[in-house]
């Protein structure tokens, strides 16, 4: 036998010539590839120690997936929400093309489509937003535009509007018709600004806002511009309700931000006009702690600082009797705001009684007729020019105004016994007034009312106007008031009226009291002036004349007891009365 033979060299296949090379190779042999099993999958008979090669697995083509089918159709989106909006489901309408847009984001279409649901259901301002997203992706759409000029005019911006318009005219004609709503609200609101700009009453004013308000969309707050220039408005007319208005406008401005300037400027100048000064120029110092540099919080604070200061000046020259100062001072404030009504209503009203102090009646009652023309509502400035009309001589008119006073304001402080006041005064007007038949002063005394009566003596003394009947009554006039006013008890109850009173009037209805706890008719006496009548005596019914009082029963209305069958009780009341 032969001997067995060596395993043979493995052979290389030259990948150029295809020849067998005999020689061993230096390179590591290669380990078979799954491409290389040309063979078969292996079996007993050639697993015998060799390695043959390893058989290939199954091939698998894959073919590629389909992208996933969206679950939405944006066209079918948009033709449902068309549906909704014509069916005026603009709520529905919206939602399904905010479903369109999720799908396709940069869709003018459906931009344009949501603008228009969204118009119509009152939601302007995101209408705008979509209209300003589908003009940056296709500018110059004509619809978009439009839609564009719509939503800024019901948004209360005519100026945005027509600058919209204008652009589309620059490549398509623009009707009138489509420019009117901006242009007729650009004209209200330039009306009301002239209005304040020239005129002095707001009256105009409101009435050109109204008008433009009318063209505003459904539910769209009225613009920040416009709610100031309202108030502005309601500023120059001044009266106690247009100021409460003004104050109003402030503040719902300031409830949306406690830190806007100029609402909180407006409230203080309707604080102003209100004449809360205090109140007003906390307003303004905390305006210009929100914007230091804002001149017009800068302007009224310096303006209600300068007014108050010249006021208050007056008021303690009328207190220290300075009144001629006073006077001048309340002058010089008027001329610090003309403008505001209510503040130059108090300082003229205060200016009028200095007047009355300097007897200046005629002055008094021109300023309290403008205090009222300020203010129709100011109580005091009334009564101020029942005074100064009585004063003057006119306690008719006096009496006039203060019963219309009391009638329209009956919880009036002290109007019944102004009242009782004015109405013995105008008595006394009805008799001689001895003051002027002497050509003297009320506080005259007593020299100055006698140098007068010589003096008057002197020139119509009868020696000096034989047969002149009317001197001859003169002297006698002149005389009977000189032996009244130069008698101090005759003085006294000359100017106290006294002598004027009727004693009925000194009694209640029933005849069983004095009317001095009111409300007891009459005309009521006060118990100084019923001391006085009594000759100021502290006990009782002294002195005077001797007034008698008799009562059914024998007993004295004073509480003194007296014999009965109608003792008389000597002394008490001048003049002799009997009761």
């Amino acid at each position: 036998m032969s001997a067995p033979s060596d395993p043979p060299t493995p052979m290389d296949l030259d990948s150029q010539n295809g020849l067998i090379s005999s020689a061993p190779s230096t390179s590591p042999p290669t380990t078979p590839t799954i491409h290389e099993n040309t063979h078969g999958p292996l079996s007993e008979n050639n697993m015998n120690g060799d390695v043959g090669p390893t058989p290939p697995p199954h091939r698998i083509t894959k073919t590629p997936s389909p992208p996933p089918k969206p679950s939405l159709d944006a066209e079918a989106c948009k033709a449902l929400g068309n549906k909704y909006f014509k069916a005026q489901d603009y709520t529905k309408a919206i939602a399904e093309y905010t479903k369109a847009l999720s799908i396709e984001p940069t869709s003018v279409t459906y931009l344009s489509n949501r603008a228009a649901a969204l118009m119509s259901a009152n939601r302007y301002e995101e209408a705008l937003a979509d209209s300003k997203s589908a003009d940056e992706i296709e500018p110059q759409n004509a619809k978009v535009l439009h839609r564009m000029a719509r939503i800024y005019t019901n948004l209360g911006r005519p100026e945005d509007a027509l600058e919209i318009l204008e652009q589309i005219a620059k490549f398509l004609p623009v009707t009138p018709a489509e420019r009117a709503q901006a242009v007729t609200m650009q004209s209200h609101i330039k009306q009301a600004e002239d209005a304040l700009r020239q005129g002095t009453t707001g009256s105009m004013a409101i009435h050109a806002l109204d008008q433009a308000e009318r063209t505003l969309g459904n539910g769209v707050e009225k613009p920040r511009k416009w709610q100031l220039m309202r108030g502005e408005a309601y500023l120059k007319i001044g009266n106690v309700n247009s100021l409460g208005d003004a104050q109003g406008i402030a503040m719902a401005m300031l409830r949306k931000n406690n830190k806007d300037p100029e609402a909180l400027v407006l409230r203080g100048r309707a604080l102003y006009g209100q004449g809360n000064n205090e109140k007003a120029m906390q307003h303004f110092r905390e305006a210009l702690n929100c914007d230091p540099d804002f001149k017009d919080a800068v302007k009224y604070l310096r303006l209600v600082q300068k007014l108050d200061r010249m006021k208050e000046e007056g008021n303690i020259a009328f207190k220290a009797q300075k009144y001629k100062q006073a006077v001048d001072t309340y002058g010089q404030a008027l001329e610090v705001d003309p403008l505001n009504k209510g503040t130059n209503s108090k300082i003229l009203q205060n200016r009028a009684m200095a007047s009355i102090k300097l007897k200046d009646y005629k002055s008094a009652i021109v300023d309290c007729d403008r205090a009222l023309n300020l203010d129709s509502t100011y109580v005091k400035a009334r009564r101020t020019r029942a005074k100064a009309m009585g004063e003057s001589g006119n306690w008719d008119e006096a009496v006039r105004e203060l019963k219309a006073i009391a009638e329209s304001h009956p919880s009036e402080p002290g109007i019944t016994k102004e009242i009782r006041n004015a109405e013995l005064e105008q008595k006394k007007s009805k008799r001689k007034d001895y003051y002027k038949l002497l050509g003297v002063e009320k506080d005259a005394g007593d020299n100055e009312i006698k140098k007068a009566y010589r003096k008057l003596a002197i020139v119509h003394h009868p020696d000096k106007n034989p047969d002149n009947t009317e001197a001859a009554e003169k002297f006698k006039e002149i005389g009977e008031a000189y032996e009244c006013l130069s008698d101090p008890q005759k003085r006294a109850r000359y100017d106290s009226g006294e002598d004027l009173i009727d004693p009925s009037e000194m009694f209640s209805q029933g005849g069983t009291g004095f009317p001095m706890g009111g409300g007891m008719g009459g005309m009521g006496i006060s118990p100084e002036m019923l001391f006085e009548m009594m000759g100021n005596r502290g006990g009782g019914m002294g002195g005077g004349g001797g007034f008698t009082f008799t009562t059914s029963s024998g007993g004295s209305p004073f509480g003194a007891s007296s014999s009965r069958g109608g003792r008389q009780r000597g002394g008490g009341f001048p003049g002799g009365f009997s009761f």
